[in-house]
This record gives structure tokens, sequence and C-alpha cells, in this order.
């Protein structure tokens, strides 16, 4: 490369909004590093970001651009997620062909931009590594949730070969097999069935998800390197487990992001440059402004979880009942049915103490002194979120990794309490009464404290994380002689 030629790397993320945002993270600190940026995105996904923040937001800059990909799906213009199992089946059969189209355009003089250098590809957007492969271009996958999923969906094909999955009939749901504890996965002591991505709870052998997620993870160690949103004291004994069980030592930690984030410039022009799928509510901050610091409790399941409108209404009193401040995000799409509708008796009764609102700037609303702990769905986004702000979770895990990062919240980091999947709001009463109030939740604070430091610690200059980052753009970006 030229000395006047820019590194160029192009970022191919899951359409999906908790994989959108750590990859625009992570663009951010690339460009902040000099490279040039072509951020790659379903033309569905394009459209929508279009619909909540107007065409400028897709304009980009001269060095950080914007392209699009079609997903394979039919037309829609739904503000919504995807369906995921069809959304998934359709990138993994229809993507790898325009994305190489992509490549050769972008790497054609024509073009006006530099030479592509490298390219980022989802964890579960495997064809990348094809593409860059076929076009001689060196790769990194970039596995968006947690270490200890990731050695979870590694362990697909042995549940699969052990006879156990896919499970003969529906009784597995409640005969007590999801609390079997599994011994063979190492890194992993003392996890369970009901802990593990939760696409091994399937009576079908040919169920999309089960083998999309397990292959998939497979796929990522035929990538010369993978990034991990993490830190190594987070998830040390599994990130070694990966290492030498699977022989696969080019893994570099580079979490929480939205700590390394803060080394990008605040005058920087990329910092105008927005991922939200969701318009965001700015009113939720001034009311916070106005709370007890520690007192509130914010609920928010994410952009992907639904519930039934029972579920909604049971939150909905539990947290009526407990009689503590509460911040809650209802998507408009977050009940089965097409709008989320919530008894006039309870809105009437929690006007003075609850917030209602469609979206919120989630990593601002953590980082308020008022919020005390966070009602989730544990979606890795939000868990590391959490982490880095020191803040205690009350868990209801929906599906995928949920389950996993629920367990190790509770269990190995002491940091959450679980909630019955099938809520009630007797329970959800005494949750976040114990989180605000109670002797449990105090303890759970110190916790939460105390990772936040570990986090801090990680990304601070000479921390593992920031270090690795360093190394990751040298070895795995820049130095191409591993390819």
């Amino acid at each position: 490369m030229g000395s006047i030629t820019k590194p160029h790397a192009v970022l191919v993320p899951y359409p999906a909004q908790g994989h959108v945002n750590p990859f625009m993270k992570l663009a951010k600190l690339l460009h902040s590093h000099g490279f040039h940026i072509t951020f790659v995105n379903t033309e569905f996904n394009h459209q929508r970001l279009i619909r909540s923040k107007g065409p400028e937001s897709v304009k980009g800059l001269p060095d950080f651009r914007f392209e699009t990909i079609p997903d394979g799906m039919p037309h829609s213009d739904r503000d919504a997620t995807q369906d995921i199992p069809m959304l998934c089946d359709m990138t993994r059969k229809t993507c790898l062909v325009p994305f190489k189209e992509l490549l050769k355009r972008l790497n054609s003089s024509s073009a006006g931009v530099p030479p592509v250098s490298s390219v980022i590809g989802d964890g579960v957007m495997t064809f990348a590594i094809k593409a860059a492969k076929d076009l001689g271009i060196p790769e990194v996958q970039f596995w968006t949730a947690s270490a200890c999923a990731f050695m979870g969906l590694l362990h697909y094909r042995d549940f699969i070969q052990r006879g156990i999955v896919p499970f003969k009939d529906d009784n597995y749901l409640t005969d007590g097999t999801l609390e079997k504890r599994i011994e063979w996965i190492p890194g992993m002591n003392g996890i369970r069935y009901k802990d593990i991505p939760s696409f091994i709870r399937t009576t079908d052998p040919d169920d999309i998800m089960l083998d999309f997620m397990g292959e998939e993870a497979q796929n990522n160690l035929n990538a010369p390197a993978i990034i991990f949103n993490t830190f190594d004291a987070l998830e040390d004994k599994v990130l070694d487990a990966i290492a030498s069980k699977f022989n696969y030592s080019n893994i570099y930690t580079i979490g929480p992001l939205p700590l390394l984030a803060k080394y990008v410039s605040d005058s920087s022009p990329v910092q105008s440059l927005n991922s939200s799928l969701w318009k965001p509510d700015s009113n939720c901050l001034h009311w916070l402004d106005q709370k007890k610091e520690g007192s509130v409790i914010y609920v928010n399941y994410g952009s992907v979880t639904t519930m039934t409108d029972q579920h909604l209404v049971e939150f909905a009193w539990g947290l009526a009942n407990s009689m503590q401040p509460f911040l809650w995000v209802v998507r408009p799409d977050v009940t089965m049915g097409d709008s989320a509708i919530l008894p006039e008796e309870f809105v009437e009764e929690t006007r003075d103490r609850g917030l209602m609102v469609s979206w919120c700037a989630q990593d601002q609303v953590l980082a308020h002194p008022s919020v005390g702990a966070f009602l989730t769905h544990c979606g890795w986004n939000s868990t590391t979120e959490s982490i880095a702000e020191g803040v205690p979770l009350i868990c209801w895990p929906f599906f995928s990794d949920q389950q996993t990062n629920c367990r190790y919240s509770c269990v190995e980091w002491g940091i959450g309490m679980e909630i019955n999947r099938d809520v009630k709001r007797e329970e959800v009463e005494v949750l976040v009464t114990e989180m605000l109030q109670g002797e449990k939740g105090k303890k759970m604070r110190r916790e939460a404290i105390e990772w936040k430091r570990k986090a801090k610690e990680a990304s601070d200059v000479g921390g593992s994380s920031y270090k690795k980052f360093q190394r990751f753009i040298k070895e795995a970006l820049l130095d191409v002689s591993h390819v």
C-alpha cells in the first residue's frame, strides 16, 4: 500500500439493531485510526434508517460511506425486525454474490475510494469469509454476542451427535430436562441445558436456527481472526477454553465497546452518524434529572423481543405495585399483535412516577445517576452497557444467547436476578423492590460497580482491551502477511 492510500475496511453487520450498534462503534473507532470505512446495510435496514433519521443519515462522509446489499427477503415497509429464521436462511443463501459484487465495485478504479484492504464480517454472516478469500482480501469476523454464547453454539454439533437434540417431544419443556447440568463443555462448569443459546429447544431435525447458529459459529473458526465485544476478566475461562479446545488463538477481546468508543474525538464528524433504527425520545433524560440517585428501574426488552399482551399487563402491574419510579421503553411492536396497549387504570395510577417512551438512547440512560437497576432481556449489548455503567440487572431472557448471558449475570458475575419466563406481577413487584431497596439489591450494586471498575481498567490506556484493539489493527488489518 502506498503511503497516501488509506487502509479501507468494509464492515457487514447482520441486519438487526443489536448487531448494527456494535459494528457502528467499531467502524467509528477504525475511522479514528485513519481507516476509510464502507458500512454495508441491507436495503431493508437502509430504508428504515432513512425513515427514522431522514436521508441525511445515510449520506455518510467522504471517508465513511454507506452501501447496501439485498437480503433476499420479500419487500416490506414495516418498522420492525424481520422474521429472524427466514432472514438467517436468506442471508446465508443469497448474500454472497451481491457482497462479492460490491467488493469488486469498491476495488474498481472508478469507485473513487482506496482499494479494500480488509473485510470485517458479522459472526452470523460468514459468507464474508468466502467473499474476501475469493478476492484475496484479509478478513476478520466480529462476534457481537458473548464468548460464553459462542462456546455454547460451538457445541451444538455435540448436542446433535449425542442424540440429545432434536428432543423427542415437547415434554422436555416441563419434565426437568432443561435443568440438567452439562459436564462436557470446557470452561462452562455447572451450565444447564436451559443456559445454552435457546435454539437447541426444538423437536424438529430440520430446524433452521439450530442448523444456522451452530454452523455459523463453526464457520467463524475458518476466519484468520475473531474479535469479541468483551474483556478478558469477564469471560476468561470460556476464552481460554475456546483457544485450547478448538486450537484457535487468534481472538481479540476489545470490549466493552462503549468504553473503547470514548477514544473517538467528540469533534470527529463521524459522531453525527447514528445507527439507531428507531427514533429515540429525548424527554426521558430530563425526566431522570428530577429523580433521586439510584431510585429508578429502567425497563427495556431490546429491539427484537416480543411478548403476549398478558405478559405486558403483568409487567405493568408489577411495576405499578412496586411503587418505585420507572422508565419503561415500550416499542410499538413489543407485543405479538400490532401495537402495545396498556390498561388505562395503570397509566392513570403511575402517571406521577412512571414514564413510558417508545425508544431511548440507552447508553445515556444507563449512565444517568438516577438509574438504580435495569430490567432487561439480557441481549449482549444491554448486558455490556450495564456492566460498563455499574448497573445491576433483573433478567427476563427471551431467546438466543440471552439465556446464557442471564446465567452468567446471575451466577458467575453476581449482578443479576432472574424473572420466570411466565411472568407474574407479584414476582415483578418483589424483584423490583428488592433490587432498588433490599439488601440483596445493595450487594448486587456493589458487585456491578466492581465490574464497572474492571471494565474501565480493561479499556483504559494500557488495559487488556485497549492493547488488544491496537494489536488487532496492526496484526489483523494492516499487517496482511497472515493471509
